[in-house]
């Protein structure tokens, strides 16, 4: 299967399965790798536009409370909360951490800034959304808490890692198979902050 077909595999099952994007896809296969998806945590999904990864988040979240943030408009999700805003902005982490007004379980982050085609920079703005969640974890997630992050290999991938590793007990990385064969992306999963 050529990578164009094989990507058109994942767009028809997203449709069939009636998932809003493709990438639903990416955060089934990393729940299967990691398993941090459970019944009744406090989840926050940034950069949650079109919303499959809150359809996911939704199926098995029962009694939790899940929270979606973009600075794109997102159609409502049952049983989701969603803020239109930056997260990057001191107002959209105050909401953030009203709405929870507790310690958050699980952090997920799809996040990527608007392509430049520029790979090489849009790689490094990718990486500086990644490092930006790790450094809001350390405010806002349960001391056994996990979080999990798109990331591009590259020049500041080595930062990254080893942020994390001063952060987290547990760091690693995993490519989906639903990921672009040709794509840089990978995940980082986090769990268990150093106290």
């Amino acid at each position: 299967m050529d990578n164009k077909s094989y990507q058109d595999h994942y767009f028809k099952k997203a449709k069939e399965q009636g998932y809003r994007s493709r990438s639903a896809f990416k955060l089934i296969e990393l729940n299967q790798k990691f398993k941090f998806l459970k019944k009744e945590i406090k989840l926050l999904d940034v950069g949650s536009f079109p919303g499959g990864w809150l359809q996911v988040a939704k199926k098995t979240i029962k009694n939790g409370k899940i929270l979606g943030i973009d600075k794109k408009k997102l159609i409502q999700i049952e049983g989701t909360r969603i803020i239109e805003g930056d997260f990057l902005e001191e107002r959209s982490k105050n909401d953030i951490l009203k709405f929870f007004n507790s310690k958050i379980n699980v952090i997920l982050s799809d996040m990527a800034p608007n392509t430049s085609g520029n790979k090489s920079l849009d790689a490094i703005k990718t990486n500086e959304l990644c490092l930006s969640i790790l450094e809001f974890s350390k405010k806002v997630l349960d001391k056994n808490g996990v979080v999990v992050s798109k990331l591009f290999t590259g020049e500041d991938f080595e930062a990254i890692k080893i942020y994390a590793k001063e952060t987290f007990k547990n760091i690693r990385f995993f490519k989906p198979n639903s990921s672009r064969d040709n794509s840089r992306e990978t995940y980082i999963h986090c769990n268990r902050l150093n106290t």
